[in-house]
């Protein structure tokens, strides 16, 4: 191993079986990923959460608010009222992440033209292989 893959923290994301390779493996998920960056602002119900995660099933955003509550990140809290309301917010360990999750939309989205240029040039590219 490089002396810089070394962690000061004595963890190595790299090894399988190191809690922090799970740590990345439940951060790969885009929907985690959308779920907190949506959350960076405050507060939200459910329902404002499935409207501003186009795409997402109602299934899949339970599960990740539930991945994202047990790993410390959100905070669920129950109103009692009829009927009962409930408002997801980022924990102060899920703001942290956030600024840094916030970072990579940014790059995505100034990126994005360079990266679909990128796409076509090497789908031309293919085409003209199969051509020849």
């Amino acid at each position: 191993m490089d002396s810089e893959d070394k962690s000061p923290f004595g963890y190595d994301a790299f090894r399988r079986t190191c809690p922090s390779h799970t740590v990345l493996e439940m951060l790969a998920s885009k929907w985690v990923y959308l779920v907190i960056c949506a959350l960076r602002r405050g507060r939200m119900r459910n329902g404002e959460l499935a409207r501003k995660l186009e795409g997402i099933s109602p299934k899949m955003l339970t599960q990740t608010l539930r991945v994202l509550e047990r790993d410390g990140l959100v905070r669920r809290e129950i109103f009692p009222v009829i009927p009962p309301r409930v408002e997801y917010e980022l924990t102060e360990l899920g703001q942290n992440l956030a600024g840094l999750l916030n970072q990579i939309r940014s790059w995505s989205e100034q990126h994005a033209p360079d990266i679909r240029d990128a796409r076509a040039r090497a789908v031309a590219e293919h085409e003209g292989d199969l051509v020849a």
